[in-house]
This record gives structure tokens, C-alpha cells and sequence, in this order.
């Protein structure tokens, strides 16, 4: 591929540059976020064509991966990256400063309102984020996966998670795991079944068709069942040393019997067994504390997940917006073929 080049900065397609598979595969910071392969998937799914920039003209030394989502409803920005709880910039110091003064630039000469990076946040990364504000806040929980089964189960909390685990082992409940379209299939059919219960649309079945295909066997949907019905059911995706939750969903009327409790203790017993050494739960957002509550009750660390962006956001001006209730109730409403479409127009947009 033909390397551009601005103020000392390269900037290469890491679908198709060998060396970013390269760079990220032997970088301690890099997550499946930061893969090819995930990077194929958005762009499958939602046009995002992806792009690095880095400081170096050879072998890669550092990097920063975004997307340019164009939306003629949200506006036109660059995101490091859509779609994905964090993506830490690869890059430290003035190799950082470097790449993120050619970022805002960038952002400046295609006419987009802002540039926004998902680091998991560290003090010396922040310390090199001259321009950029704080545009959200989220809880990150991690579980340490290097213990023992026995003392990973001393952390659960004994009421909330212990307990229920018990009951689950009780009901005879069948656990498959694998990747195949039939488990593909009955995730999504819970997965339409949670979105609805929360007043919202589903993500395009074609965003976890691509995630199956790019990730392979990489990616794990872990689905539990009563009598052949399925129950719950969790996505998750390994990247070297670390197992990622992404997304999980259920079927309200087996909430009583403990499923999830028991499914992700199933999935921490195979991740053990697999030579994983952290599992990440992902992002949980401040309005939705029982999310919060449950990574908690599972034993994980909580730790701050900040977004950034440039030009600084005004986040007063953005808590006053409107309340958007009444469009969550009119979604309720809408019949599954109905709430499945307006779920493909409207994630191409979100990011």
C-alpha cells in the first residue's frame, strides 16, 4: 500500500497492511478492538473504512486506530473506534502528541464536528491529551483470571451469585458453546427478546454474521437452555491472554432460575481451562447501576472508563437535551420486523 505522509506522520489501512496485524499482536496493550479482524467486521457491517496513524516509516512502533463515521443524522466524526467499549491509543509520549495533532487536522480539513478516543485510561496517556475534554463516563470491570477456580469463587457474592449458581446447577439446564449459525440464531432470538425489554432495537443480525466470520473461532457464543428452550446466552471473544464479554441476553421468564450467575461461572471455568489470564466485562454505563451491581457481585474490578474529545465537548449543554423517553416507549411498540429494521437504519449512525 502506498504510505501518505504529514508532519513526520504515516498513515496506513490496517485491513490490509500486514504490519498492523503484526504490531498489534505483539503489543501488552492491544485488545481484540484493536484487531484486523474486528476491524473488517465494522467495516462490513457499517462502511466505517478504518485507518492508522503512526510515527513510524518501517516496522511499526506505535499507532492509533479510528474510523470516520459520516452520518447525515449525527454528524460526521473520527472515533478510536465505533462500536468498541475502549481502544487505548499504541502509542506514548511525543510519538502520541504527535499523532493526535495530526488527528485534529485531519478532522478539521474533512469538515467533522469532533475526533473522540475510548482509552482505558492511564495518567501518562491523559497527560498527553492537550485539547481534548471528558464526553462520557463509564465503569470498566475486570475480572483476574490468574487465581484459582476456588479463589475466583470466594470473591462471588454469596447471595447474588453463589447462591443462584446452586439453584441453576439444580434445573437441568443444557450448556452449548461454539460459534455455528444455529447458536448464532438463538443468540439473536434472545438477543431481540432483551433489546425489546429495554425499550431499545437490536443490533443488525449482519454486525454478529461478520463478527462470526472475521473472529472464527475467536469468538464464543455460550447459550444456556431449559427443556430445549433457549435461556440465556452470552458472546464473548479471546485475544491472546484476555477474554472479552461483549454481549449478553435472556428470556424474562428463566430469570428466576439463576442462568447467568451460572453461565458466566461456566465461562470462567473455560477460560481457565483455555490459559486466559484476565476477563474484561466491558463498559457499564452510569444509568444502568444493576448492571453495575452485577459485574460487582461477580467478584470484578471496577475502574474509570472516560471518552475524550476535541474540540472539548460542553457536557452541561448535553445533559439538557431533551428526554427521549417517548421515542424508547414508541420502539416498544413496534412489531419484530419493524424493530429489527429501524435497529439496521439506526446503528450505522450511532457508532
Amino acid at each position: 500500500m502506498t504510505l501518505s505522509r504529514e508532519n513526520t506522520v504515516f498513515q496506513l489501512d490496517p485491513m490490509t497492511d500486514i504490519r498492523w496485524s503484526d504490531f498489534v499482536a505483539r503489543h501488552p496493550r492491544s485488545t481484540v478492538f484493536h484487531t484486523r479482524e474486528w476491524l473488517l467486521a465494522l467495516h462490513a457491517t457499517y462502511g466505517y473504512k478504518p485507518v492508522v496513524l503512526t510515527t513510524s516509516s518501517g516496522e511499526l512502533a506505535d499507532g492509533v486506530v479510528f474510523c470516520r463515521v459520516r452520518s447525515w443524522l449525527t454528524g460526521n466524526r473520527l472515533v478510536s473506534l465505533p462500536f468498541s467499549d475502549h481502544c487505548q491509543p499504541l502509542a506514548d509520549g511525543v510519538d502520541l502528541q504527535t499523532i493526535l495533532r495530526s488527528l485534529r487536522d485531519q478532522y478539521h480539513k474533512v469538515s467533522c464536528r469532533y475526533l473522540e478516543i475510548r482509552p482505558v485510561s492511564n495518567e501518562s496517556m491523559v497527560d498527553n491529551l492537550v485539547g481534548f475534554g471528558i464526553s462520557e463516563d463509564f465503569t470498566l470491570h475486570t475480572i483476574d483470571l490468574r487465581p484459582s477456580l476456588e479463589e475466583i469463587y470466594r470473591t462471588f457474592h454469596d447471595s447474588c451469585i453463589r447462591r443462584k449458581i446452586k439453584k441453576a446447577e439444580r434445573e437441568n439446564l443444557t450448556l452449548e458453546t461454539g460459534n455455528s449459525e444455529g447458536l448464532l440464531r438463538k443468540f439473536q432470538h434472545l438477543l431481540l427478546l432483551t433489546r425489546r425489554r429495554h425499550k431499545l432495537p437490536p443490533q443488525p443480525s449482519a454486525w454478529f454474521t461478520n463478527l462470526a466470520r472475521y473472529l472464527g473461532n475467536n469468538l464464543n457464543i455460550h447459550l444456556l437452555s431449559k427443556d430445549g428452550v433457549p435461556a440465556a446466552s452470552i458472546l464473548t471473544i479471546e485475544h491472546k491472554n484476555s477474554l472479552t464479554y461483549k454481549y449478553g441476553c435472556s428470556d424474562a421468564q428463566f430469570h428466576n432460575l439463576g442462568c447467568m450467575p451460572l453461565l458466566f461461572w461456566k465461562t470462567i471455568q473455560l477460560a481457565k481451562q483455555l490459559g486466559m489470564e484476565q476477563f474484561d466485562l466491558g463498559r457499564s454505563s452510569g444509568d444502568d447501576p444493576g448492571l453495575i451491581a452485577f459485574k460487582g457481585h461477580l467478584g470484578a474490578k471496577a475502574s474509570e472508563l472516560r471518552y475524550y474529545r476535541n474540540p472539548v465537548p460542553d457536557r452541561k449543554k448535553r445533559s439538557l437535551q431533551p428526554n427521549m423517553q417517548w421515542a424508547r416507549n414508541t420502539l416498544a411498540c413496534l412489531p419484530d420486523p419493524v424493530l429489527v429494521g429501524a435497529g439496521r437504519l439506526l446503528y450505522r449512525h450511532l457508532g
